[in-house]
């Protein structure tokens, strides 16, 4: 074999591998599948096809049962699981019962960072493949903002989770005072609690009451007088819940940390019934804003 030839081989065997490098280098599909994953390092979680697909699955390396909730059989309800989170509609209501999702340190972190989705690129979407699902727009001079049930600021580490997060689905009537108050920073705290926790699983959603106002172009989308929050960690194998009133909040978030019995014996709702029984028993019926680490919001 000639100079010239083993010259030319050479150099297109050093171009494949050059090739196969940078395929493989810094793939976007590797990156966020290790959202999911906390223990695996980015290399060893590869996606599956079907992971690849942008739409409505839910992927996660986690229990995907401890976002099952137990609703009341006479409660209107359809479950549509999205890519990052899991909706609990009530098309009588056109509001949902409850939006549940993990959060993961690595999920907040690619949410904080410089590459994370830009809020102001998403509007308000109706998903017409939920029935009872209102437009936007039907909350116009109601008096009422769009409130998220998952927020925005923990989606922001996925292009499809944020637009998904944006769906009608997952909003409700908040009153301005309290969805960018004590409840935003309620919201905060979780975002930043899920940093040193590592995962935690949140359920939100609206407390309903007979004497609910409704709002709309038909009156027929329901005010709720109250909304909760209830947060697990199961790494460190402890939860709270908060309550709050839709209205403006005079105290400190803080003051208004509760159980998730109490959640439960408000909404007739059944959280983490995937645990054992004692497990949960004993998780459910403690608060302590103390075991959690401190949350001081820009006032």
């Amino acid at each position: 074999m000639s100079r010239k030839t083993k010259k030319i081989l050479y150099l297109v065997g050093a171009l494949l591998l050059l090739l196969a490098g940078y395929k493989g280098f810094g793939s976007k599909n590797s990156f966020y599948k290790s959202a999911y994953n906390d223990e695996l390092p980015t290399e060893q979680t590869e996606q599956p096809q079907q992971d690849k697909q942008e739409g409505k699955e839910y992927q996660s390396t986690g229990d995907l049962s401890l976002l099952d909730v137990k609703l009341p059989v006479n409660l209107e309800n359809q479950t549509v699981r999205y890519k990052a989170i899991t909706v609990y509609f009530n098309k009588n209501y056109r509001v949902p019962n409850c939006v549940a999702y993990e959060l993961t340190s690595t999920m907040t972190s690619m949410a904080d960072s410089r590459e994370a989705e830009n809020r102001a690129n998403y509007k308000f979407e109706r998903d017409h493949d939920v029935k009872g699902c209102p437009d936007w727009w039907d909350y116009k001079e109601s008096g009422y903002t769009r409130g998220h049930m998952a927020p925005a600021m923990d989606m922001r580490w996925n292009k499809t989770a944020m637009e998904q997060c944006f769906l009608m689905t997952n909003i409700c009537p908040q009153l301005d005072e309290m969805n960018d108050g004590e409840w935003r920073h309620v919201e905060e705290a979780v975002h930043k609690w899920s940093r040193t926790a590592g995962r935690l699983i949140i359920f939100t959603g609206p407390i309903f009451s007979d004497d609910m106002e409704f709002i709309g172009k038909h009156d027929d989308i329901a005010v709720p007088k109250s909304f909760f929050k209830v947060v697990y960690s199961p790494g460190q194998n402890r939860a709270i819940a908060f309550v709050m009133e839709n209205k403006a909040i005079p105290n400190s978030w803080t003051n208004y940390a509760t159980t998730i019995d109490k959640v439960e014996q408000l909404t007739g709702y059944n959280f983490l019934s995937s645990l054992e029984d004692k497990v949960e028993d004993v998780i459910e019926s403690k608060e302590n804003i103390k075991d959690w680490p401190k949350y001081y919001p820009r006032r």
